[in-house]
């Protein structure tokens, strides 16, 4: 089946129309002419005949082509309603108006309603965009082509942002003839480039584009970070104003061949005030309006960079004193010795203070640390750029002294000691605080860094061991002794939990009625391995690492218990004296503790005396606070080994003492002393004078009774009487001694 078009296409029977016309004028004007010629007849209609074929084709043609038109507009149609597309065309000459169909997609508006008001494009324009109109009429005017961006409100109320491209056109006189404008819908485009720009304006780090030497762009946190108050001040300024030329260089990118190029820096940039500020950044190739440039985006880590030198510092320094710590001095030693010369002697010293774990545990750990920092000065004071001094930790030092030999490292450690002669003081309390220095020299007591630190230590103890306050130099032989103080340290940290530790009893007698008027609780160690331990090997070590005051505890609530127990089988009716260091009678608790004890045991506080040693002088406002207590309490109290302390009699005449027990060493001078027990006869005299009971121990011989009773010594105690004795023996010395007594039990 056919085309209908091609049947019913009124072109085809006009064209017969047409022809059959021009056929009959053509015969009507040939036979007029020709009358007589049948040719001219018939020729007319073979024309005809003729032609038809030819003005057929023509026709199918003009139809084929209008065919390619229609489709043609279609898709041009078709085009623009795609590309959310309107054309405004305006003939100001004719007046006439074209605006296509894809207005209505744009603005919402139907597009008749546009050619009904020519105002609506404008009507509808977003408020806040208005002003925009001037400019681009002042434009348009001159005849120039004009890009405005605005936004539309649709009848909706949705808002759109629209590109308005106009073509002007004026006449010779330069009048406004013609106007043509492209309207396109970018809000996509705008909301993207606002979100992409919310981000840069917002975001806390620095993003910049640098084209051409110059900044061409700079974010809010930008120009704020160089200490600008808007970014115009910074916009056309070269990059070198602000940051040194070879980070510029290592930032720039001149070729487009480098465009996979990326760059990651820390460094320095100078505020427009002057001063600096560390930054880390990073840059990439971009093409920035049409121009190779590079973007840079970076933070400020200035706050990180302090961060990062407090932690080094740290990890190097002692926090609380300044100096350089373990790490940085056994780091320092090892660089030393590694360039250190054969031939030339440095010198390690190693210092504890004596006595500071007494003071801290006393007064607190705020007063110690003061100390220590005032201790730390007066090293630095003492060692005058001579050396490099640093704290282990602890009440611990190390000073390195370089290029010396051992008469300059003594004339250091004697100046250390000088300096510590005098008291430090803290909160308006005097404090006396001294060192005991170990001294180890290289190369003879060590070539690396591990040997030196160790010998010096054991030299250290070693003077600890002489009397504190002092220095010792290394020699192979203390070896020995360190590694015998380390073994008795640990045993005895385990003595107490093991129950290692017992207590023997040593009875008191009145040397004028020969009476039992007192015992005595003395601690003993005995050691699974090293066997029995005397008292003084082992107690100095507990004064010194503390452990003094739970074995203390254990000794005072052990005796008690003892001593309640032999009350209630009708032995004992006599105090037990119990030895307190001076580190334990220090504790802000102990008059507290003390009164739990007896309490819970359930003896009378006059059943109790405690034994304490002179040196509680050294702080003798707080000692003068505790013995009152105790004294108000009702306990006994006595001064043991008198004589050989910092007892003044000035002193002692305001102290709540009962008795004053004679050192040992002063009893033994009245048999070996060519003074003949001038001393113990003078602290007998003394003690009488000041109402003081008088009590003489280590009496081992008959001699030295008869001088104690001859000079009026009122009570003794030793191994004339009884020698220390576990408390299952102590119960049958009491035993013995209360039946012959005549006491019965």
């Amino acid at each position: 089946m056919g085309n209908p078009k091609k049947i019913y296409d009124p072109r085809y029977w006009i064209l017969i129309f047409s022809l059959i016309v021009i056929t009959e004028l053509l015969g009507f004007v040939t036979s007029s002419l020709v009358p007589t010629s049948k040719f001219i007849k018939y020729a007319t209609f073979i024309i005809l005949i003729g032609a038809l074929p030819f003005l057929i084709a023509t026709i199918k043609g003009l139809r084929k082509s209008d065919e390619e038109l229609r489709q043609s507009k279609l898709k041009l149609k078709n085009i623009f309603d795609t590309l959310d597309v309107a054309i405004w065309s305006h003939d100001l000459r004719s007046g006439t108006l074209l605006i296509t169909p894809g207005i209505e997609k744009l603005y919402g508006y139907s597009y008749i309603d546009f050619y009904q008001d020519l105002d609506l494009w404008k009507k509808v324009i977003y408020p806040d965009d208005v002003h925009l109109l001037d400019d681009r009429e002042k434009k348009l005017a001159r005849g120039e082509t004009v890009t405005s961006e605005y936004r539309i409100v649709r009848p909706d109320g949705e808002v759109r942002w629209i590109q308005d491209r106009g073509f002007p056109t004026l006449d010779s006189n330069g009048n406004f003839v013609d106007f043509n404008s492209v309207l396109f819908d970018i809000t996509d485009r705008k909301e993207s480039e606002d979100r992409y720009r919310s981000l840069v304006e917002m975001s806390p780090d620095i993003i910049a584009v640098v084209s051409q030497d110059k900044i061409d762009y700079i974010n809010e946190a930008g120009w704020k970070l160089v200490g600008a108050s808007h970014p115009e001040e910074l916009i056309g300024l070269s990059p070198l104003k602000f940051v040194p030329a070879e980070i510029v260089e290592a930032f720039k990118i001149k070729e487009a061949k480098h465009g996979e190029k990326r760059t990651r820096l820390e460094f320095q940039v100078k505020q427009l005030n002057g001063e600096t500020i560390d930054v880390e950044m990073a840059s990439a190739p971009i093409f920035y309006e049409g121009r190779f440039a590079v973007q840079v985006v970076g933070r400020d880590i200035t706050e990180r960079k302090i961060t990062e030198k407090t932690i080094q510092y740290m990890a190097y320094h002692d926090s609380l004193t300044g100096l350089p710590n373990r790490n940085n001095f056994r780091d320092h030693l090892n660089k030393v010795l590694n360039r250190q010369q054969e031939n030339k002697m440095l010198a390690v010293l190693f210092l504890d203070l004596d006595r500071f774990k007494i003071i801290n545990d006393t007064k607190g750990h705020t007063v110690g640390d003061t100390i220590l920092q005032r201790v730390a000065n007066r090293l630095e004071m003492a060692i005058q750029n001579e050396g490099f001094v640093s704290r282990q930790g602890g009440d611990e030092f190390i000073i390195l002294l370089e290029d010396v030999d051992k008469e300059r490292a003594t004339l250091i450690a004697q100046r250390i000691l000088y300096e510590f002669s005098k008291p430090l003081e803290v909160n308006h309390q005097e404090f006396f605080v001294t060192p005991s220095i170990g001294i180890s020299l290289y190369p003879t007591d060590g070539r690396d860094e591990e040997s030196l630190i160790k010998n010096a230590d054991t030299a250290m103890y070693q003077a600890k061991e002489r009397g504190k306050n002092n220095f010792r130099f290394y020699s192979s032989n203390l070896n020995g002794i360190s590694i015998r103080k380390m073994e008795l340290e640990n045993g005895l940290r385990k003595a107490l939990e093991k129950n290692q530790l017992t207590l023997h009893y040593q009875p008191q007698v009145s040397l004028v009625t020969g009476e039992l008027v007192g015992i005595e609780a003395l601690i003993r160690w005995q050691h699974p391995h090293h066997g029995f331990i005397a008292p003084s090997d082992f107690i100095p070590l507990a004064e010194e690492t503390g452990l003094i005051v739970p074995i203390g505890k254990w000794v005072l609530w052990e005796a008690c218990n003892q001593r309640k127990a032999w009350e209630s089988a009708g032995l004992c009716d006599v105090p037990i004296a119990v030895n307190v260091s001076v580190r334990q009678f220090e504790d802000d608790h102990l008059v507290e503790y003390i009164s739990t004890v007896l309490d819970e045991v359930g003896i009378e506080a006059n059943q109790l005396e405690l034994e304490i040693t002179e040196s509680i002088m050294q702080n003798l406002e707080n000692s003068t606070i505790i013995l009152n207590k105790l004294k108000n309490r009702g306990v006994l109290l006595s001064i043991d080994d008198f004589g050989t302390g910092y007892s003044s009699l000035s002193y002692l005449k305001h102290l709540p003492i009962d008795k004053i027990k004679i050192d040992k060493s002063f009893v033994d001078d009245i048999l070996y002393h060519s003074n003949q027990g001038v001393m113990v006869k003078t602290i007998i005299d003394m003690g009488l004078n000041m109402n003081f009971t008088v009590i003489a121990e280590g009496i081992e011989a008959d001699e030295q009774l008869s001088f104690l009773k001859k000079n009026e010594c009122k009570i003794g105690q030793g191994n004339l009487f009884s020698k220390p004795i576990p408390a299952g023996q102590m119960e049958e010395y009491l035993f013995n001694r209360n039946r012959k007594s005549g006491i019965r039990n």
